[in-house]
């Protein structure tokens, strides 16, 4: 019986094991696809002429000849681990020994098939996994006067400061662990008037004092009355990431939030 040892590069595909048409009914060997596999994979061509004693199991990468089977026409295959064989000299650990059979009666092996090493995870791909788990919160919208806006009279905007908070994941395999950030940077709010306020803050909200007064944070005065303003406060986030002695950023983030102001204009104000 032929026995052939596979090593771990090799296993990179799922296993297909190909033979050629039939020719004569007497050569031996047959085709088949093999989908079953204990392994990540492995091509196997057998080369024939004279039956199994006279052929060969070539796997492609590992040497060997491109021989081609003729045979009649074998309907599957599939690999089956045996437990309780072993050959002087062989591994017995870091694989395991494997039969191919091929419907309906073509058998060979045992193969030695060597554990593959998992792929080494970069800190870059868990960065990614971190941030894709970020959940950030929503702007919750704040202003003062807290019913009605007033024509020309300054509005205070901001937002609530538990959405003002840094938000932090962590993604983890063995040995390796990657911590992704999100920081508040701004906030960008669209008035529904046709004006644009950004704010290096979470703005404040007026706490007595000059109702009058403009809000030194974050703030916007109406021009005009309206029923209905539409109002989106949109926090912008920086992202970025550390681990493995390694670091990096993302492009920003951000969260929206979208509510109506109704303005209603007071004659006795006036223009300012």
């Amino acid at each position: 019986m032929l026995r052939l040892t596979i090593s771990a590069a090799g296993l990179a595909m799922a296993a297909v094991v190909a033979f050629a048409p039939a020719a004569t009914a007497d050569d031996g060997w047959g085709g088949a696809d093999c989908g079953q596999v204990p392994v990540a994979g492995c091509d196997v061509s057998a080369g024939g002429g004279g039956g199994h004693n006279g052929g060969a199991v070539h796997l492609p990468g590992t040497g060997g000849d491109d021989d081609s089977a003729v045979g009649p026409d074998y309907s599957g295959c599939r690999w089956d681990k045996v437990d309780d064989y072993s050959e002087p000299g062989q591994p017995t650990t870091g694989g395991g020994w494997y039969l191919l059979t091929c419907l309906p009666d073509f058998q060979d092996g045992p193969f030695w098939v060597a554990d593959a090493a998992p792929a080494p995870v970069s800190p870059r791909v868990l960065a990614e996994t971190a941030r894709n788990r970020l959940s950030l919160p929503r702007p919750s919208i704040l202003a003062s006067p807290a019913q009605n806006q007033l024509v020309n009279l300054p509005t205070w905007l901001w937002v609530d400061r538990g959405a003002w908070v840094p938000v932090s994941v962590t993604a983890s395999v063995p040995g390796v662990s990657v911590t992704a950030t999100a920081r508040p940077t701004a906030v960008t709010w669209s008035m529904g008037d046709g004006t644009t306020v950004t704010c290096n803050g979470p703005g404040d909200p007026l706490l007595g004092g000059d109702p009058r007064a403009a809000s030194p944070t974050c703030g916007h005065t109406f021009r005009r009355a309206s029923e209905r303003y539409p109002v989106t406060a949109t926090i912008h986030w920086s992202v970025s990431w550390a681990g493995a002695g390694t670091g990096g950023t993302f492009p920003e983030l951000t969260t929206s939030t979208t509510t109506a102001f109704r303005v209603v204009e007071i004659q006795a104000l006036g223009a300012r």
